[in-house]
């Protein structure tokens, strides 16, 4: 059974617009390289409350969630204590996590300031940082990573590549065509019932439709599917032959 992928973006300076997101882009191509799909991500602030909420809801679904930012030592980084609040364990300084921060700061003093970089919640399990050594972590599916692009992405990389190679899927093997339907019928509530019937008789296939407006007028819709590329031929076929029934004009789109 093919699993869910989700993802957690944390940090204040992403929802006040200081900063722009840079994980979101990034994580769907890396699942999309594999034949996987993100189906959800959720933005939340540096609000300890809410993330252990949101990582208590989270890890009960069962799903495959990759959390960036918040993992630091710094007083406004919440991640580590949420998860453990989460789990209902205490904090404790990661043996395997300590000595790759020793190996980072080889020759140097290691301060209690950076113990906390590897202060994690008992019994989880550590994600490497081929960047610069100090880790992540990874407890329940959840994978923990910094809110730093150029290390969290290489750390979600090894995860996909480690743990879930079961559910890569060619991606040679899925295809996505769609119509541009005009015309004064063209719009998503008069065409449900041909949607439903579409998703009825290919389940395997992922159908979206994708409205696109000028001011407030419609210009065209996007109706297609995705999936083996045989199934998708018989799906848009079976479009096309209702939508010329329907007096719709449609186009190829490009």
């Amino acid at each position: 059974m093919s699993r869910t992928f989700g993802a957690i973006i944390i940090g204040d300076e992403i929802l006040s617009g200081k900063r722009q997101d840079k994980h979101f882009a990034r994580i769907a191509e890396l699942l999309g390289a594999r034949g996987l799909r993100l189906s959800w991500v959720e933005y939340l602030g540096d609000d300890r409350q809410r993330l252990t909420a949101t990582f208590q809801r989270t890890m009960a679904a069962g799903d495959v969630v990759f959390s960036c930012g918040g993992i630091g030592n710094t007083p406004d980084d919440h991640t580590r204590q949420a998860v453990a609040a989460a789990l209902g364990v205490g904090l404790e300084l990661h043996p395997e996590g300590y000595e790759e921060l020793k190996a980072r700061f080889a020759g140097e003093e290691v301060t209690d300031q950076r113990r906390l970089l590897v202060t994690f919640p008992a019994g989880v399990r550590i994600v490497p940082n081929p960047f610069n050594r100090i880790p992540g972590f990874m407890a329940n599916e959840h994978y923990f990573v910094p809110g730093f692009p150029q290390m969290a992405h290489q750390m979600i990389e090894w995860v996909l590549d480690s743990f879930y190679r079961d559910q890569f899927r060619a991606v040679a093997g899925t295809v996505e065509k769609a119509f541009l339907l005009t015309g004064p019928t063209a719009y998503e509530s008069a065409l449900l019932d041909l949607m439903e019937r579409i998703v009825a008789a290919y389940p395997t296939l992922r159908l979206f439709s994708l409205p696109s407006l000028v001011g407030k007028e419609r210009r065209h819709l996007e109706l297609g599917v995705e999936g083996a590329p045989e199934l998708v031929d018989r799906a848009m076929a079976e479009i096309r032959v209702e939508v010329e029934r329907r007096g719709i004009h449609w186009v190829w789109r490009p």
